[in-house]
């Protein structure tokens, strides 16, 4: 196959994503490479005439240093490889690479194409560097992307260095990775919902497209629109005529999450194509700037988060919901045989466990600050931080939701309903996954198997889905 342009434009997430994980050959477009010389001979005939930071200066509070020192990008380099010891994972260092090639892509940079071609040939031979966390708090990935530029060698000059780090390339990789892992169980939360629905018998017309146009939050309206899609036509009758919150408030709960994961996109798909550097090299004009300063990821990240706490604490309610005789007509925790048994009593247990670790995960990390470098850094973002908390949110979210499905699929077994009672609603197929995946053991036994196999089962359903949850199956 012929290597994919990197171009400085037009780079989503998802693709990203897609040429990271399938390792795809890429190269710098011709237009790419003209702009970066371009770029590179302004700022030296600036340079000649007025001081640039990192080029001719010190960096942080030695902003106001000047010098002419040949070895000072290498110093600048070896200085702020300082690191923690943790690597990062091998596919957020080739994405982080990949993006940072596409940034550079855009011209901005007073960096020759040569810097971008070595960072290219580190992609296309799998030969990546090991950048560790650590030195990143959301105003540039400084001690990773020192790593990349000690592991570039002799392409990287005096002049060269600071400019390579200023980026939150690393960071943005991350980032796209939590992006569509979210995408991808957002995706996955209706058809969780909608098999809680039948198990307690909800009434559907908190769907009804009336009530959305009555209060038409876009990803509320979304969320309803899944769910009608899901639920057109259950023959079943509702069991009461206003459902507990778990049911009646879903999709007022799950459309901000919706909205936040895309607003998270379209604020990475902006950065992973801009010219974010510090200065900016503009036509014959060098700027210097605050654009390294992550502050729209690490919000657009700490939203989410807040969001989905709120998905997972209301799927735990379902939870508490389908264990109780009052709401489903079934035996206590969905127990089967004799008196006493616990069923899935314990089922709730790991529910709140990883709810827990959801909303240690949420809290939100720009409430941190810093004052660095003698108070000439006095604000940070903590980008990289939010990326990682995502990260772990998104694990125990999952384990949240397959306690709910394994949960759900068990009460609809005791119920005695078969896919073929669903029909016509489309959510028969779906619970005919189920069925067929999760064991039909109901005695007293360890669900852990259980909730493994939900796991599993949500990542089939999840790559099946298309675009975001108001979309059909």
């Amino acid at each position: 196959m012929e290597p994919v342009e990197l171009t400085g434009t037009g780079l989503t997430p998802l693709d990203a994503v897609a040429l990271g994980q399938r390792r795809t050959a890429v190269r710098l477009s011709d237009d790419a490479r003209k702009r970066m010389h371009e770029s590179a001979v302004a700022v030296t005939e600036v340079a000649r005439h007025r001081p640039v930071y990192g080029r001719t200066t010190g960096v942080g509070a030695n902003r106001d240093v000047l010098t002419s020192d040949p070895e000072h990008g290498a110093r600048l380099l070896g200085s702020h490889s300082t690191t923690g010891t943790t690597s990062y994972p091998k596919d957020v260092v080739r994405l982080g690479l990949l993006i940072r090639v596409n940034q550079l892509a855009a011209g901005g940079s007073g960096l020759e194409p040569a810097v971008a071609d070595a960072i290219v040939a580190l992609l296309n031979d799998d030969e990546l560097p090991d950048l560790h966390r650590g030195g990143a708090i959301g105003t540039g990935d400084l001690g990773p992307l020192a790593e990349l530029g000690l592991a570039l060698g002799a392409v990287i000059d005096g002049t060269s260095a600071l400019p390579l780090l200023s980026s939150n390339a690393v960071t943005l990789a991350e980032c796209c990775l939590a992006y569509v892992e979210a995408t991808t169980l957002i995706n996955v939360v209706p058809l969780v919902g909608a098999l809680s629905h039948v198990a307690l018998r909800g009434n559907s017309e908190v769907y009804d497209v009336r009530v959305h146009e009555a209060r038409p939050q876009p990803g509320q309206v979304r969320v309803a629109r899944r769910m009608r899609a899901l639920l057109d036509g259950l023959p079943l009758r509702p069991a009461r005529v206003q459902d507990p919150f778990g049911l009646r408030a879903f999709a007022q709960v799950l459309g901000p999450a919706v909205d936040h994961v895309d607003a998270l996109g379209n604020s990475l798909r902006i950065d992973i194509n801009a010219s974010a550097e510090n200065p900016l090299v503009a036509g014959d004009t060098v700027l210097h700037n605050g654009n390294w300063h992550a502050m729209p990821i690490a919000l657009a990240l700490d939203s989410l988060r807040l969001s989905l706490h709120s998905v997972a604490t209301l799927s735990t309610s379902r939870v508490a919901n389908l264990v109780d005789p009052e709401f489903t007509g079934l035996s206590r925790f969905l127990a089967s045989g004799a008196e006493a048994s616990s069923g899935v009593m314990m089922i709730e247990y790991v529910a709140h466990d990883a709810l827990a670790a959801v909303r240690s995960a949420a809290q939100p990390a720009t409430l941190g600050t810093a004052t660095l470098s003698r108070g000439a850094e006095h604000h940070a973002s903590f980008a990289p931080q939010a990326a990682v908390l995502t990260g772990q949110l998104l694990d125990a979210l999952r384990e949240v939701l397959a306690s709910e499905l394994v949960t759900a699929v068990r009460a609809i077994r005791l119920a005695g309903l078969t896919p073929a009672d669903l029909a016509p609603a489309p959510v028969g197929p779906w619970l005919a996954d189920a069925l067929s995946a999760l064991p039909g053991d109901l005695a007293d036994r360890s669900l852990r198997e259980d909730l493994e196999i939900a796991r599993g089962l949500m990542t089939q359903w999840g790559d099946r889905q298309v675009e975001h949850p108001a979309e059909g199956r």
